[in-house]
């Protein structure tokens, strides 16, 4: 069942994780829909005050939290796919955060498409997420086999497909079952659009779709048209956009990959509006600190990006100011600022001393490991660059980051 609301953006759904591309593009669209509002249709239980108060918990990263009051919330819906997709999505996204998985520094090249970062699997939660998307999947079907047309069934179907890619991609790393699959969430979320033009959320798959087709290289546009996959990089960040602006549910997600696609293009003012917006109205959530951080580093602002993490690392010293900080992160971006300004010492030390907190990923422990070794060679402290370079060695010789450090210890790191 769908519901019409004519609001052009709810004033207190959920943002997910960035908003608008930019603060511009935000007023002019918000400024289309006031002057010719349109209709925009989602499931009612998206309005649940359940759930609403859940998510709030979510954009805090307070997982445990958020997770319990969505079991609550799938128990008082029985049959419902989309209750089973959100209490999937919060499981999904706990895991990534737990394995240091959701910051984006780790994305902004295609360095995490290639090579091998091992990601250590805890399988009771891997059975867990299989088993909420089938069940979401079962619940679907049984709804589309009484109404093919059903937009809330398909929406909660693909949006199911899609989380258990991300969780194959980004943890399993089996690339091609993770592109099967966003090939059938992308197929679900297009036939929404194709029923219902005004179920916004659902631009949020077609739209990373279009736009990461688009981006490939002619080569491989040519391979995947012969295929039937064909993609837009304007049309989809057009998608991206309007659910940014508009998406009941996905505003934030749509915005969060948008930041993405511009941090990748290298569109780092852009971006750092974007995550400076999203801060305003979620300054207890780590990862937007986190973000502004990163891209401040990534544009070249030198020590004001280090001053952004040292502000970080503060504010996270504060009991209860973040929920959940991962100050590794933290740590690793740190480094990454000082050592672009030739502080290799120091860069040394953050990059050392967020590899060896105990909630350190393993891939964030190597890499963390690797720099600092590097930093240590810049530095002309070659006995404690092969001591990191060791540590490396230790936890994966056959990782890309274990095979990096290998060949550093055989001649010292030179920029």
């Amino acid at each position: 069942m769908q519901t019409s609301d004519p609001r052009p953006r709810p004033s207190a759904d959920f943002p997910r994780v960035f908003p608008l591309c930019t603060i511009f593009a935000l007023l002019a669209a918000a400024s289309v829909a006031w002057a010719n509002p349109a209709p925009i249709h989602t499931n009612p239980l998206h309005h649940d005050p359940d759930v609403q108060a859940a998510f709030q918990h979510f954009y805090n990263l307070d997982y445990p939290i958020c997770i319990a009051a969505l079991e609550r919330v799938q128990a008082a819906h029985p049959g419902n796919p989309e209750a089973t997709a959100l209490l999937l999505e919060a499981v999904v996204f706990q895991e990534l955060y737990r394995q240091d998985l959701l910051d984006t520094t780790f994305y902004a090249t295609d360095g995490f498409l290639t090579g091998k970062h091992p990601m250590p699997e805890n399988l009771a939660i891997r059975d867990r997420i299989f088993t909420l998307e089938s069940e979401v999947e079962h619940e679907s079907d049984a709804q589309l086999q009484r109404n093919p047309n059903d937009v809330d069934a398909l929406y909660a179907r693909g949006w199911a497909r899609s989380l258990r890619s991300s969780y194959v991609a980004m943890v399993e790393r089996s690339f091609g079952t993770a592109f099967h699959l966003a090939l059938q969430a992308h197929s679900d979320e297009a036939r929404v659009l194709q029923i219902d033009p005004d179920y916004v959320d659902a631009e949020l798959v077609v739209g990373t779709y279009q736009y990461v087709i688009g981006a490939l290289p002619f080569a491989f546009k040519l391979i995947f048209g012969f295929a039937g996959i064909t993609g837009s990089k304007s049309r989809g960040m057009q998608l991206l956009q309007d659910d940014a602006a508009r998406g009941p549910m996905t505003h934030v997600e749509a915005a969060t990959v948008i930041a993405l696609f511009l941090r990748r293009e290298a569109k780092y003012a852009q971006a750092i509006t974007v995550v400076q917006s999203l801060e305003s109205r979620y300054p207890h959530d780590f990862l937007f600190a986190l973000e502004e951080a990163n891209l401040r580093k990534d544009a070249g602002q030198g020590m004001t990006a280090v001053f952004a993490y040292q502000k970080l690392l503060s504010e996270a010293d504060h009991p209860g100011y973040f929920p959940l900080a991962h100050v590794e992160l933290a740590y690793f971006g740190l480094g990454e600022a000082l050592k672009g300004q030739r502080h290799y010492v120091e860069a040394a030390e953050a990059y050392e001393h967020g590899a060896w907190l105990p909630v350190t990923g393993a891939e964030l422990k190597r890499r963390s490991l690797v720099a600092a070794g590097k930093a240590r060679d810049l530095a002309g402290q070659r006995a404690e660059a092969i001591r990191d370079y060791q540590a490396a060695v230790a936890m994966g010789a056959d990782t890309t980051q274990g095979q990096i450090a290998r060949r550093l210890l055989r001649s010292p790191y030179h920029e």
